[in-house]
C-alpha cells in the first residue's frame, strides 16, 4: 500500500539533495521543488510504477512578497487514483523572472490552471501552447493577485474608520 514514506523514499532516491522542505500537514505529504526540476519531478511521480500521480487535482500560485528572490510559489497537487493519495509540491520563482517550465505535455488539464495562474500571478509557463490570459481583459498591464496593491481604495471618503476598528 502506498503511503508518504514510500514516496518520499523514491523522490529521495531518483533527487538526491535537490527536494526540501518535507512535511505533512493534515497527513499530506509536502515538499518543494528546485523551479528548474518541476517537470522532471512531475514526470518521474507519473511515470514511476508505484507512484502513478497521473491525475493533477490542481494548479496555482502563491505571492510571498517577503521571500526574496522567490516571491512567487506555484504549487501542484497529484492525485493517485489508484491508491487514493495526494500529495502537494511547491516550486519558487523569482518575481522578476517568473519562469517555470509548462506541465500541459504532462497533463492536459494543466492548460487552463497554468493560463488562470499567469492571469492573476503573471507565473511564465515555458512552453505552454497558448499562454494568454483567460479571465482578465487582454489590456490589463498587472497580475490582480500578488499582493502590490492596497485590498481597499485609499481615496474613499464615504467609509468610516471607526466601523473597521481603525479609529
Amino acid at each position: 500500500m502506498l503511503n508518504n514514506d514510500i514516496i518520499r523514499q523514491k523522490l529521495t532516491e531518483k533527487f538526491p539533495d535537490q527536494l526540501t522542505d518535507w512535511n505533512e500537514p493534515y497527513g499530506m505529504l509536502t515538499f518543494t521543488v528546485p523551479a528548474p526540476l518541476n517537470l522532471k519531478v512531475l514526470q518521474f511521480l507519473y511515470d514511476e510504477e508505484e507512484l502513478k500521480f497521473q491525475f493533477l487535482t490542481d494548479l496555482q500560485a502563491v505571492h510571498y512578497p517577503d521571500r526574496k528572490g522567490e516571491e512567487l510559489a506555484v504549487v501542484y497537487h497529484l492525485h493517485n487514483l489508484i491508491d487514493n493519495v495526494r500529495i502537494r509540491f511547491k516550486v519558487f520563482a523569482d518575481i522578476d523572472k517568473p519562469d517555470v517550465f509548462s506541465a500541459t505535455a504532462l497533463y492536459r488539464s494543466a492548460n487552463h490552471m497554468e493560463r488562470e495562474t499567469y492571469d492573476f500571478y503573471g507565473v511564465n509557463f515555458i512552453g505552454h501552447p497558448n499562454l494568454k490570459r483567460i479571465l482578465n481583459v487582454d489590456e490589463m498591464d498587472y497580475f490582480p493577485l500578488r499582493k502590490e496593491f492596497p485590498l481597499e481604495d485609499q481615496s474613499r471618503i464615504d467609509k468610516d474608520d471607526e466601523m473597521f476598528g481603525r479609529g
